[in-house]
């Protein structure tokens, strides 16, 4: 006599799906509290949002609870506080003035955003762990919030800098789906022994951040958004060299 099978139960890892939830709802935060004219409020929460981002995958890697439906709604997540609220806010803010060009470049980050993460999912299991390919999505919105955040810190009105943001949601939404390759910083063993230095090093960088985050913060990833032309670009020419070699 055939025993039956015994039938599995279907469901979800409940952990690192409530980061990834916590992740969406900071996005979604962002985006009344823009309708409220709240916009420094609104930059905050992207930046939790990318907090909670970066928690999720660890938190599942930690606890053996990767899946493929925490890969697919960890994408989705990031599609709205990564792509769409960081483009709403920065076209109330500072692009809504600007008519056509306005919503165009709030579009290009926000279709950016989705090409970039539409890419990643397909080409996970081939690329490169060391790099990414084209800017990520959280980073790339990071620069978006950072600049209103540091404007509203300071009494800056949007209206005064739309230009500036006009072009940083464009070149942001191209810099995701370009072939620029960043360093994702992945091969590093956060659980691996390190000397003393690096603790004093990182102690110093949380300060130097902390003396004034919105300044800091904007800084430091629009540096990395740079690092990925100039990495590619040396990359290209040490090819060169060697093949002359």
């Amino acid at each position: 006599m055939e025993r039956p099978t015994p039938h599995r139960r279907r469901g979800v890892y409940i952990l690192p799906n409530l980061f990834t939830t916590a992740a969406l709802f900071a996005g979604f935060y962002a985006v009344t509290a823009t309708l409220n004219q709240r916009f420094e409020l609104a930059a905050i929460a992207i930046f939790v949002a990318m907090a909670l981002d970066g928690l999720d995958g660890r938190v599942a890697r930690l606890t053996n609870t990767q899946s493929a439906f925490g890969a697919e709604y960890d994408s989705m997540a990031d599609m709205i506080s990564f792509g769409a609220a960081p483009a709403l806010v920065m076209y109330a803010w500072a692009l809504m003035g600007l008519g056509k060009f306005g919503w165009v470049a709030a579009f290009v980050h926000t279709a950016g955003a989705a090409l970039r993460l539409a890419r990643f999912n397909t080409q996970i299991a081939t690329a490169d762990r060391r790099y990414f390919q084209g800017l990520p999505s959280p980073s790339a919105a990071a620069i978006l919030a950072g600049l209103i955040w540091f404007c509203e810190d300071h009494g800056i009105s949007g209206e005064s800098v739309r230009y500036l943001g006009l072009g940083l949601a464009t070149a942001t939404g191209l810099l995701m789906v370009s072939n620029f390759r960043y360093y994702s910083f992945k091969d590093i063993d956060l659980r691996g022994r390190v000397p003393f230095v690096w603790a004093i090093v990182t102690m110093l960088l949380f300060a130097f951040v902390f003396t004034n985050p919105p300044l800091m913060l904007f800084l430091i990833f629009s540096s990395y958004a740079v690092s990925g032309p100039v990495l590619t670009l040396l990359r290209r020419r040490r090819m060169r060299s060697e093949r002359r070699a």
